[in-house]
This record gives structure tokens, sequence and C-alpha cells, in this order.
């Protein structure tokens, strides 16, 4: 079956960094685009980052410039490095994928940004 874990999320002071991963399993990776989500308390999960098969990649408004989407797929792992965080990056993150016409999601880890 299809598992997607996440890791690397944690406290961190405004203007700090943090690397997520998510290891995925279960899916052919290399031919799979897929993405980062967050959501923060009383709000809608929101589209964080996505990287196509190929390495094409898109940005939500509020991160572009500052965070950063890769893949590695020798270890079926994507990655987004966050830059210069602020309060607002505040939430918890999942990694998603689509496959074979099912929408799946990791369990999500949590990234406080925090003085």
């Amino acid at each position: 079956q299809v598992q997607l874990v996440e890791s690397g999320g944690g406290l961190v002071q405004p203007g700090g960094s943090l690397r997520l991963s998510c290891a995925a399993s279960g899916i052919i990776f290399s031919i799979t685009g897929m993405g980062w989500y967050r959501q923060a308390p009383g709000k809608q999960r929101e589209l964080v980052a996505w990287i196509t098969s190929s390495g094409g990649t898109n940005y939500a408004g509020s991160v572009k410039g500052r965070f950063t989407i890769s893949r590695d797929d020798a270890k079926n792992t994507v990655f987004l490095q966050m830059n210069s965080l602020k309060p607002e990056d505040s939430a918890v993150y999942y990694c998603n994928v689509y496959w074979r016409i099912t929408d799946y999601w990791g369990q999500g880890t949590q990234v406080t940004v925090s003085s």
C-alpha cells in the first residue's frame, strides 16, 4: 500500500530554517509528482509547493523565494527546504501524492515558528 512518512518539523525562531523530508513507498516514485501542503489551526489546507516527475516546480506566492522543493528519486524522497521562516508559516505540513485516482497524505509534521 501507499505510505508517505514525513519528518523534520519542529520549533524554530523567526528567520530560521527547517528541512522537511517525505519518504514514499508503494508508488513508482520517479514518474509521480509530489506536493507539500500545510494547515494552520482554523484554516483550510493549502498547497505550499509542488514538484513534477521531471523536476518542474510550483510555489504558493507566500513562500516563493523562501522555500525550495526538491526530490531524490534514488531514495523515493521529496524535500522542502524552508528558509527565512515567519510565524505565519506555523502549521502542520503534509506530504501528498495523487496515485491511481487516489489522493494520499502523510501523517503530517508540525512546524512552529516562534521566539
